[in-house]
Order: C-alpha cells, then sequence, then structure tokens
C-alpha cells in the first residue's frame, strides 16, 4: 500500500506491518537481525542518515517478499502567507508588489534559519509572523487596521503538533507581536485562549510592553476607516472591494525532527463592531497543528472559516480518508468552503515537510522554502 506516514506511525508493507523512531543519542549501530522465537518474527534495523532508524517485523517465511519505503526524515520546510484575495492587479503597481515580495522574503528567510540551525517549527513559525506583523504592509500587528471606535484590537494563535499545545489571544490592544503573547500562553499558562481585559492583564504579568496608539497608526488605513467610518459597513483589508486582500498572516514549518507547527495572526476587520472575533485565534478553525496529519494557517472570510472549521478539516482529511496534504487542502479550499459561499485560502505542512498552498481568490500573499533547496514566492495565480 503506498501512502504517506509521520513519525511514530505504521502502515502495511505486502501484509507486514512497518515500524519507524528515532535515536538521537544512539552509538551503535542496528546492522544485526534479532529473532523472536516467542512470536516467531524477525526485526530488521536499518540505519539512514543522522541516527535515524527504521524497524521492519516480518515473518520469518516472508522475509524476501518484504519491502519498505524509505523515509528522509531530516527534510525540514516552512510556509508563510499575507493574507488571501490580494490587491486587484490594476491597483498593484511594481513598486508596491516589490516592496510586499521584500517583506515575505524576510519573514521566509528569518523563520528557515531557524529550522537550518535546529530550532524548533514554533520558533520558526513564531519568528516568521513577528516580521510579518511588524510590517505596516500587512494587517497584523503594526499594520492593524481601525474599530468603529478607532481602536486596533488584535488576534493570534499558535500550536505545535507534538503534543497539541496551543495559545491564542484576542480582542488585545497596544501588543507589538500578538503571536508572542499567545506564544506564552502556550508556554507560561494551564490555558488555551485568553481574550479582552484578562489577556491584556496576562501581558502585563508575562512582561509584554504595550505600545502608545502612535505605533499602530498608517494613514492608509486611518483614511480607509474614514471613508466607513460611522456606518454599518466593514471592510477586510486595503481596498472596500470584495477582491480587497484579507487581513491575516501566518506561518507553519516543519523542523529537522519532524515536528510541526503553525501560527496565525491578524489585526481584523476595518470598522469592526461588538467585539468581533474572525477565525484566525480559534484552535481549529484559522489555526491547527498535528504531528500525524499537518499544520494549517488560514486566511479568508473568518465567518465562514470558522463555520467550515477549516485548518482541522483538512486534518480530519488526512487522518479518516488517507488524503496528502496537497489533496485534503486542495479538497478544502476549492469545494468544501465554496460550497458555503466562503473565499480566502491556506498554507499547510506535514511532518514529512510537504507544503500546500491552495486558494480561491485572485491571488495569496504567500512564499516557502524547503531543506531540499526549493524556494517560492508569489501573490498571484501562476
Amino acid at each position: 500500500m503506498k501512502r504517506e506516514f509521520e513519525r511514530s506511525s505504521r502502515l502495511r508493507s505486502n501484509g507486514q506491518i512497518v515500524r519507524f523512531s528515532t535515536y538521537p543519542n544512539v552509538k551503535r549501530s542496528f546492522q544485526n537481525k534479532e529473532f523472536s522465537k516467542k512470536k516467531k518474527s524477525l526485526i530488521l534495523f536499518f540505519k539512514l542518515k543522522h541516527n535515524v532508524y527504521f524497524s521492519v517485523l516480518v515473518r520469518p517465511k516472508q522475509f524476501a517478499k518484504a519491502k519498505v519505503n524509505k523515509i528522509n526524515m531530516n527534510n525540514f520546510s516552512i510556509a508563510i502567507h499575507g493574507g488571501a484575495g490580494t490587491l486587484v492587479k490594476g491597483l498593484m503597481t511594481p513598486q508596491l508588489e516589490d516592496q510586499y515580495k521584500t517583506a515575505l522574503n524576510e519573514s521566509l528567510e528569518a523563520g528557515y534559519t531557524v529550522l537550518e540551525n535546529g530550532g524548533t517549527s514554533v520558533d520558526a513559525v513564531e519568528t516568521a509572523v513577528k516580521l510579518l506583523e511588524d510590517s505596516p504592509l500587512f494587517n497584523a500587528g503594526k499594520g492593524s487596521v481601525f474599530t468603529a471606535e478607532g481602536t486596533h484590537e488584535m488576534d493570534a494563535a499558535i500550536m505545535e503538533g507534538k503534543e497539541l499545545n496551543a495559545g491564542a489571544v484576542s480582542l488585545i490592544t497596544g501588543i507589538k507581536n500578538p503571536v508572542s503573547l499567545a506564544r506564552d500562553v502556550m508556554d507560561k499558562s494551564y490555558h488555551v485562549f485568553l481574550a479582552g481585559e484578562g489577556a491584556m492583564r496576562f501581558a502585563k504579568d508575562s512582561g509584554h510592553a504595550i505600545e502608545k496608539p502612535d505605533y499602530f497608526y498608517d494613514e492608509v488605513r486611518y483614511q480607509q476607516w474614514l471613508g466607513i467610518k460611522d456606518s454599518n459597513t466593514f471592510q477586510l483589508d486595503h481596498s472596500a472591494k470584495k477582491e480587497g486582500k484579507f487581513g491575516t498572516v501566518g506561518a507553519v514549518a516543519c523542523d529537522q525532527n519532524g515536528n510541526i507547527a503553525a501560527a496565525t495572526s491578524t489585526g481584523g476587520m476595518t470598522n469592526k463592531k461588538w467585539g468581533r472575533v474572525g477565525d484566525s485565534p480559534m484552535i481549529g478553525a484559522g489555526n491547527y497543528a498535528n504531528n500525524n496529519t499537518c499544520a494549517v494557517s488560514c486566511t479568508g472570510s473568518g465567518e465562514f472559516f470558522i463555520r467550515g472549521v477549516v485548518a482541522y478539516d483538512v486534518s480530519c482529511l488526512m487522518e479518516f480518508k488517507g488524503l496528502s496534504v496537497a489533496d485534503a487542502a486542495s479538497e478544502v479550499i476549492h469545494k468544501r468552503i465554496l460550497k458555503i459561499k466562503g473565499d480566502g485560502g491556506l498554507i499547510a505542512v506535514d511532518a514529512n515537510g510537504n507544503i500546500s498552498m491552495p486558494f480561491n481568490t485572485e491571488g495569496m500573499y504567500r512564499g516557502s522554502k524547503t531543506s531540499k533547496g526549493e524556494k517560492y514566492i508569489a501573490i498571484y495565480k501562476e
């Protein structure tokens, strides 16, 4: 049976159970055969590169028929996004396009360097998202849009796939890097999701500096807000047209140990009211990670992504239908979310470093880089 599988997983190959595992401190090489008379089975140990081993449990008489697909456990990769939808091509100048691609490249390279130096996937996605939050080009952190009250309310989430730990924050103000506050919720509290005043008290107790409103001020976003202020209209990002870019940034990564993680951050909707919260900070809707399946960060019409539980839906298709990360992500974005009239995109990675970045809008600010030497940065469909 040909299918992908992750660390600590099992599959059958010609009727035989195949297991594999890593032993980082093993000094001896498993080159000999071990035979159990009681179980009448033969366990073969094979050594791959960098102290990675896999074993095959077979019946002695069937040894000649046993087949195992070798997996390179040292592949690592990262993908990022700066929102789906994008500015329509008629509004995108060459200079602005260069600025976007430069910002994407800086984020991508920073996250990849963490992985290349042996860092964790959690550190990589936090690093990448922080740089996107620091850019006024994207609706997150410094580039957050204005609410109906003329303030900035931000949301973020982060999750790691090994132990399924997660942290999320919503309706926070004055925090330079919301993704780092979400990381602290995951690492320094017993909770998963903090919001509003409670999240701000936690931020102060955790040592996060509170920036002044001037730090988040952007003239373009201010004029955008003035155009719909005192109305019941809201806006997703740069343009009032539906083709406007959805305001979210995110990253997913697979590190050298096969652990995956996802992070997502947003400034919400322009002129949003009533404490509206989108999918970005919701675990399973806009952000999810599980080593057995994939890590996902979403961008799009938040209400639809919440209703579709999009991030977890990708994982479920992999776990219960055996789809690859590419097929599962495509099924959700091009079929399931469209069925309920939702639009947007996502980035996803599995524990073998395979990346998928589907979207059903005109474009999506995105980039990816792998240890195989593959690098990709784009905005529109190609």
